[in-house]
Formats: structure tokens, C-alpha cells, sequence
């Protein structure tokens, strides 16, 4: 199962809108067909690892990391093609969250006379899924925060510049999260500022996430760079026809999604981006729509690269409101500590 999880890992950045999915077919106590799926709408990982193994699969074992697929989507079920390849037991790690599997493919392979057990590592098969998961059982995206800041919490000077806080290396592997996630979002005051083109570099990849612009008054510059070849979304919370029919002519896709206070409705976003087959939304954006996304409780992890300078007065990470007791403050749990060049990089999950 470990082996088939490393493979699922090659598809980190393509299978998007589809979970990653590894399998290895094993039998008399060797590896006889592996594979990993690719890219949606392509072969599933069962279907590599078979097509692999040809004939040794009839009396075979299969670990794959998630539980075979029952339903038609784009490709046949899988659990079809694991009876008619003549297997005798399958290990899984984790059943499908999608509710048109749920525990039908395991289903199938029992009445089709294969042992089964599931909960294999399934803790390691969660976290490398956890978007699809949280997509599945949530109707939300997992929505990871990013930030890079000095030793004393400073994203950037009071004017406004921040390039660069952290070095090259940090660089690079924020590009990698980039590369992992569904969407990227931002503000539209990064958007003017920074003028950001939010695409993934530093990564080898073919894929370019979805740009998405939190823009209430529908600010965003037709010329910005991030709407440059499409593949960009502005949510707005007014309705300027003017307005809108520019940015549309620059490329961009606008919702008009308000909440109450005038506000795009944040909730009611990450409820159309999961529509859409986000599974992970990475976050870029300032201080002010970091804290906004923050006081709603829509962070699900932070991922924060702390840079070995002090910056004294600066723009802060997130603009929280004061406290006045402590049993207020947001607690969190380290998932992950580790150097990254002359960084430091902490992956962190809020307790409640």
C-alpha cells in the first residue's frame, strides 16, 4: 500500500478534478502491475495496474489507495474490471467519499465472491485526497492560506512592497503548492498592487490552476496580468454591466455573488468553486481578505514560510479583531516544521 501511494503522488498535479489514486497487483508475493491515475478522463489507476499484470492478475491481490469506482462516469467501473481480471482479494485504503460510490464498489467485489479490507494506511490516503475528501462531505473546497512573512509576522512594508521577504528556495516550492492546487485565490487589492500573474513556474507541470479574483466593486484592471489567457474568475458582489462587460472582454469569467454587508459572499464562493471540481484552493491574497477568510472559519490549513529578518512596522499577517481573553485566541496545530533554504516553513490546521 505504501508503493501504491507513491504512486498516486505522480498524479499530484494532474488528476484534478479526480482524487489520486495508485494500485499495485501482487501475486506469489510479487509486484506483477502497478499504475497510478493520470489525468481525468483517462484510465484509473486499477486499470494500469491490470492492463500491467496481463494474465498473472487472475488470483491476484490489488492495494490500490481508494476504493474502486462502481458507478459510469467518464470511464467504466472498476470494480467491473477487478471481477473480470479474476482477482481474489483487494486492499484498500480509504472508501470513496463520493456518494455515487460509498461503499457499492467494495459491495460488488463481495458479491462477486473477492475478500476485501479497507482502512490500509488510510490515514496517509486521506491526506493526500484531503480536497477531494472535504469537496465530497463538505460541498467546499480544502482552502490552504499561504502567507510569507518576517520573524515578527510582517507580509510587507506600510507601502506596500514585499518582493521578496523570502528567498528563492521558498519561492520554488510555494510554486509547488501552486502546482497541487485546483484554484488559486486572491484579492483585488493584491491584484492591484502586485499585479500578480498567480501561475505555476517553478514547477513542471501542463496544468495552470483556476485564477480567482475576490473583487466586491469589480476593481480588477482589464489589463492585469492574471487575466492574460483566460482561465480566470472575478467575484464581484455589484452589478456594473459596464464593468463587467469589460473584464469579460479581458478574458475573465464574473459572479456576481454578494452577501449582506455588500461583501462577496466567501461562503457561497467556495460552494461554487466545489460545483466547479475544486478540490484544493490555495490562497494568495492580503492581509485583509486573509483575516476575512479567517474570521469565517473558512481556513482549513496555513501554510506560513517565516523568513530570518524582522521588519519592525509592517503589514500583519491577519488583521484579527483584539482580544481581551485569552480563551479567544485561535489555536492551532503544527502538521509540519521544516527549513527550507534559509526559511522556515510551518504547515499548520486550526484545533476547532
Amino acid at each position: 500500500m505504501a508503493r501504491a501511494l507513491r504512486l498516486a503522488r505522480k498524479g499530484l498535479f494532474t488528476t484534478t478534478p479526480n482524487p489520486r489514486v495508485g494500485c499495485v497487483v501482487v501475486r506469489d508475493g510479487a509486484v506483477v502491475g502497478e499504475g497510478w491515475h493520470e489525468r481525468a478522463g483517462e484510465a484509473h489507476a486499477e486499470i494500469h495496474a491490470l492492463n500491467a499484470a496481463a494474465e498473472a492478475s487472475r488470483g491476484a491481490t490489488v492495494y490500490v489507495t481508494l476504493e474502486p469506482c462502481s458507478h459510469h462516469g467518464r470511464t467504466p467501473p472498476c470494480a467491473d474490471a477487478l471481477i473480470a481480471a479474476g482477482v481474489v482479494r483487494v486492499a484498500v485504503a480509504m472508501r470513496d467519499p463520493n456518494p455515487q460510490v460509498g461503499g457499492n464498489g467494495l459491495e460488488k467485489l463481495r458479491a462477486a465472491g473477492i475478500a476485501y479490507e479497507d482502512g490500509l494506511m488510510e490515514a496517509e490516503a486521506l491526506e493526500l485526497n484531503i480536497g477531494f475528501f472535504s469537496r465530497m462531505t463538505r460541498g467546499r473546497p480544502w482552502v490552504r492560506l499561504k502567507v510569507a512573512a518576517s520573524l515578527d509576522g510582517k507580509t510587507a512594508l506600510n507601502n506596500g512592497r514585499s518582493q521578496w521577504i523570502t528567498g528563492p528556495e521558498a519561492r520554488r516550492d510555494g510554486h509547488a503548492w501552486r502546482a497541487r492546487a485546483c484554484a488559486i485565490l486572491t484579492g483585488a487589492g493584491t491584484v492591484r498592487d502586485d499585479d500578480p500573474r498567480l501561475t505555476v513556474r517553478d514547477v513542471d507541470t501542463d496544468r495552470q490552476p483556476l485564477r480567482v479574483v475576490v473583487d466586491s466593486h469589480l476593481e480588477t484592471p482589464p489589463g492585469a496580468r492574471l487575466l492574460e489567457g483566460g482561465n480566470a474568475l472575478v467575484a464581484a458582489a455589484t452589478e456594473d454591466a459596464g464593468k463587467i462587460a469589460v473584464l469579460r472582454a479581458a478574458g475573465a469569467e464574473v459572479l456576481v455573488l454578494p452577501n449582506p454587508q455588500g461583501k462577496v459572499d466567501l461562503v457561497r464562493l467556495l460552494q461554487v468553486l466545489a460545483e466547479r471540481g475544486v478540490n484544493e484552493l490555495h490562497v494568495e491574497a492580503g492581509h485583509k481578505l486573509n483575516g476575512s477568510l479567517l474570521r469565517e472559519g473558512l481556513v482549513d490549513e496555513l501554510l506560513m514560510y517565516f523568513a530570518p529578518t524582522l521588519l519592525g512596522s509592517g503589514r500583519e499577517m491577519f488583521p484579527l479583531p483584539e482580544l481581551t481573553e485569552l480563551s479567544g485566541r485561535h489555536d492551532l496545530k503544527i502538521v509540519d516544521l521544516r527549513r527550507v533554504g534559509a526559511d522556515i516553513r510551518i504547515l499548520a490546521r486550526p484545533l476547532s
